[in-house]
């Protein structure tokens, strides 16, 4: 699975309209409105690299106030979950 962080500026009057559009898509996983230089940032998630043009340029940027977006593809995920899980291997319970 291919992670992708998108960076998204809006217009400020539509934000919760257009994160709920966003939301919406298929391959979001989550969408956070936040503070600071971009308005929003969507989680992105797919099988193929090439999936990805199809979402971010192709769906996310062609809707109505998506003014630019910036995005990161992630190399690695890391959470407590998988770190637990880790420490885990060889325990006997």
């Amino acid at each position: 699975m291919i992670t992708a962080i998108v960076l998204i500026k809006t217009s400020v009057d539509r934000i919760p309209e257009i994160a709920e559009q966003i939301a919406a898509l298929d391959n979001v996983s989550e969408v956070f409105s936040v503070t600071g230089t971009y308005d929003l940032i969507a989680m992105v998630r797919v099988g193929r690299h090439e999936e990805l043009a199809e979402v971010i340029p192709g769906r996310i940027s062609k809707i109505r106030g998506v003014e630019g977006t910036d995005t990161h593809v992630a190399f690695r995920t890391y959470s407590q979950h998988d770190l637990e899980a880790a420490f885990a291997i060889g325990l006997d319970n």
